[in-house]
């Protein structure tokens, strides 16, 4: 899709991305609308995508991905032909697998190139390669280096979602309810 390639690992019955989703366009050719203006941001009706700190860079944006808003992860069309968001449902499959709670250095990237000391418990034997892109809140960016977000297609009511992520001083896997408004990276599991 986009003329993306992602790389891809097999967990349990699941198969997931090992990289963030970086597409501009839905799966059907249509154009992702890219609001680089922060103050606009958070006053959005409609999908959605930035990234981090409105970055030009390639290197930036080839390792972390894009920020969606909840408006692209509803259109039902985010995802590569194949592939969807991942459920709360998944995601909490993709938890219990590994171990259940304290799992969250199983799915981060060892060491400190990309994440902030200490990275508490990062061993990746998941093969997930969670990486900290960060996210785009109301009119801000913050927690590069320190955590990652990653948008579930289950709604909480019409203005709320959830995420699920990880954070480098903690082996914590966190689901939070959260805004449509909020910028987050995307992960895609296979149909």
């Amino acid at each position: 899709q986009n003329g993306n390639i992602y790389k891809t690992i097999v967990i349990g019955t699941q198969t997931w991305m090992a990289e963030n989703l970086r597409t501009k366009k839905y799966n059907d050719g249509t154009t992702i609308p890219n609001v680089n203006n922060t103050s606009k941001w958070g006053n959005l009706t409609s999908a959605a995508f930035c990234t981090y700190n409105n970055t030009n860079n390639s290197d930036s944006i080839n390792t972390y991905g894009m920020l969606y808003n909840g408006y692209a992860i509803q259109t039902g069309k985010l995802a590569p032909i194949g592939w969807h968001i991942p459920t709360n449902e998944e995601w909490e499959t993709l938890i219990t697998y590994l171990g259940g709670g304290n799992v969250g250095g199983k799915l981060k990237e060892i060491g400190t190139i990309h994440w902030n000391n200490p990275n508490v418990d990062a061993d990746n034997s998941s093969g997930f390669t969670a990486l900290p892109g960060g996210h785009h809140g109301y009119n801000y960016f913050s927690a590069i280096g320190n955590a990652g977000y990653w948008w579930s297609s289950t709604w909480y009511d019409s203005s709320f979602g959830y995420h699920f992520s990880v954070v480098n001083d903690s082996g914590i896997v966190y689901k939070r309810m959260v805004a449509k408004i909020e910028g987050f990276s995307v992960r895609c599991v296979m149909d």
